[in-house]
């Protein structure tokens, strides 16, 4: 679907710089229910009535209100953005909706690990169901995936999930695997649910696809959205996955720990485990705020221990220049350096990953090692501190929260309003609607090439292991 640049964004010609001309826009399709259902009913924003809103120009979205994908152009035309460039339908509430809300039965599921928000997304779905749109069938599936055919939902209400967002983890349970496609849309329709919301990790939404798949294929009048949740900050396309900012805050007092042991020992290091299976975004940014971190370790980058630019001689250099030292490693790094049995080689989790060695237990042993070797009559410390599930396991804070009640809102009026298939998420600031598949391959990994890793070795001063 292509839209003018102009029609889209109701610009006149003399509002645009000269030399950025686009003749039309890459406007990423969403899937609606009147695609595969026949004459589906449609009805009138029950917000019209809703005391909290007075609509007036302006308030509802429309089918030319998009959020461009890259905002930033190099106008002497040295860089040229994608053509035409990417964009997303912009989210919001909708004129006309596609549920009668006397008749809606929303399911709310959570799935995989736990992380910072996901009990304020699903109170904040609750809540905006109920009160904005007057949903008053809402049910938690139980455990996850599996949860579908195996327990009976959970009726929930507003005064239910009241305190919700002050808990960490989910009420729900949560559950890896379990994921059956037939016996799952099987009991969306024996339920007769109508609004599936699905709160998950990047298997999850390859998950989520086959499901919105199959009742696409079934021509069932049911909306899926799916909803991003990664600790990792991995999830592509978006600007950051609910629950980051609150695994960073708390990264950062283990790191202030660490620092402060390092410092109260002989030749102390501080060695810091944060959580970041194939990206490292936790590590970097704690890195940033902290200030404490000497050397930062993540997944994108390669390092090794020994010999000339090597983290032994760096660590050295730091022990006898400030008598202490603070090391940060993401859980993914360095996982193709330790050694590992046959069996662990295959040893894959319900999820179907890769089974992760302790890189943190691994550090400490070759760093004990490589001391005792070299330096055998001075005393040495490691103080190894991993604070994985307690940073994925803490409520929301602040700036998630709010950030979570945003997601869910803007999910919710997307479903109302008739699209499935999709995911809710801030695109350069702005909630967007993205297809569903999109965000399930996408990834977002750290681009050691760009100017925050730059600003990471600047403040460390570590070696460019890749370079030496």
């Amino acid at each position: 679907m292509a839209l003018s640049l102009l029609e889209a964004t109701n610009l006149t010609t003399h509002q645009q710089p000269s030399n950025l001309s686009f003749s039309s826009i890459n406007l990423r399709n969403i899937s609606h229910l009147a695609d595969y259902v026949s004459n589906p009913n449609t009805y009138t924003n029950p917000l019209d009535q809703n005391s909290f809103y007075h609509p007036s120009d302006g308030f509802y979205i429309t089918h030319t209100d998009i959020i461009l994908r890259q905002i930033a152009h190099d106008l002497s035309g040295t860089f040229s953005p994608p053509s035409p460039p990417l964009a997303y339908l912009r989210a919001g509430p909708r004129k006309q909706i596609f549920y009668d809300p006397k008749t809606t039965r929303a399911a709310i599921v959570t799935c995989g690990g736990l992380c910072p928000g996901m009990n304020t997304v699903i109170r904040e779905l609750v809540v905006g169901l109920w009160e904005l749109y007057g949903v008053r069938q809402i049910y938690g599936i139980q455990a996850g995936y599996r949860g579908f055919y195996s327990r009976e939902p959970v009726e929930l209400s507003p005064k239910m999930v009241h305190k919700w967002h002050k808990r960490g983890g989910t009420v729900l349970e949560t559950s890896r695997g379990g994921f059956d496609l037939n016996k799952i849309v099987d009991a969306i329709q024996h339920h007769g649910f109508n609004q599936v919301y699905i709160i998950g990790g990047d298997g999850t939404m390859r998950g989520a696809v086959k499901i919105f798949n199959e009742i696409q294929q079934r021509k069932l009048h049911v909306g899926v959205v799916g909803i991003p949740k990664t600790v990792d900050n991995d999830v592509g396309i978006i600007d950051r996955s609910f629950g980051f900012q609150t695994a960073v805050e708390m990264a950062q007092q283990a790191i202030s720990a660490a620092h402060v042991e390092a410092e109260s020992a002989v030749n102390g290091i501080g060695l810091v485990k944060l959580m970041g299976r194939s990206t490292g975004h936790i590590a970097l940014h704690a890195t940033l705020s902290s200030r404490d971190v000497d050397c930062c370790l993540i997944p994108e980058t390669e390092f090794y221990l020994e010999g000339k630019g090597g983290l032994f001689e760096f660590l050295e250099n730091r022990l006898k220049e400030n008598g202490h030292a603070v090391l940060v490693v993401a859980e993914g790094a360095g996982q193709d350096m330790i050694p590992r049995t046959d069996a662990q080689k295959e040893e894959r989790d319900e999820s179907g990953n890769l089974v992760f060695l302790d890189v943190g237990s691994w550090m400490k042993s070759e760093l004990k090692k490589w001391w005792d070797r070299d330096h055998p009559d001075e005393l040495f410390t490691v103080k190894y501190i991993d604070p994985t599930y307690m940073i994925r396991a803490v409520p929301a804070n602040a700036t998630d929260n709010l950030y979570c009640t945003l997601l869910a809102h803007s999910s919710i009026h997307g479903v109302m309003a008739g699209y499935t298939g999709f995911v809710c998420g801030p695109i350069n600031g702005n909630y967007a609607y993205i297809p569903l598949e999109e965000v399930a391959q996408a990834k977002h990994e750290v681009d050691t090439r760009d100017h925050k890793w730059a600003w990471v070795r600047s403040v460390t001063n570590q070696p460019d292991f890749g370079k030496s």
